[in-house]
């Protein structure tokens, strides 16, 4: 899990070699103009999901993990606040893995929660258990998917 200011995005790209392709499309994209949902940028391999919701509070946030896909979750306008705790730990799954789309959420409860405001970026990897939407007003967030291969 990484956490940061986009100002400081591109000291990431060594971890994966799509991720300078991520903040690229990030910085020279209008965000706001994209539609709510998933906008293609390289097929399944990457993609970005732009969210326009209401934040749930830590009380509403579900546990989420994935394992085909990493998350760099960059938000747009709003505070947003996401749960974190390594899926090592889960112990409470709530249902099964869904293959189709590569999630699984657990009923355990985030070990610590991560302020991401405006202009602020985190990173979830397949080992990273997150609760995403735990900010309070209205949040716009891009989540770029991508493939871990």
């Amino acid at each position: 899990m990484v956490i940061d200011t986009f100002a400081s995005a591109l000291r990431y790209t060594a971890l994966h070699p799509a991720f300078t392709r991520a903040f690229r499309f990030l910085a020279e994209t209008d965000l706001d103009a994209l539609p709510t949902g998933r906008n293609e940028i390289d097929g399944d391999r990457m993609f970005v999901i732009i969210d326009r919701k209401e934040g749930r509070g830590r009380d509403g946030a579900r546990l989420e993990a994935h394992g085909r896909y990493i998350d760099i979750q960059y938000t747009i306008h709003g505070r947003e606040e996401i749960g974190w705790t390594p899926l090592g730990a889960c112990t409470a799954p709530d249902g099964p893995f869904d293959e189709t789309k590569d999630i699984i959420f657990f009923g355990d409860a985030p070990s610590c929660w991560l302020s991401v405001p405006r202009g602020s970026f985190a990173i979830f990897f397949p080992e990273d258990a997150h609760a995403p939407l735990a900010g309070r007003g209205e949040l716009t967030k891009a989540i770029i998917k991508i493939e871990v291969t």
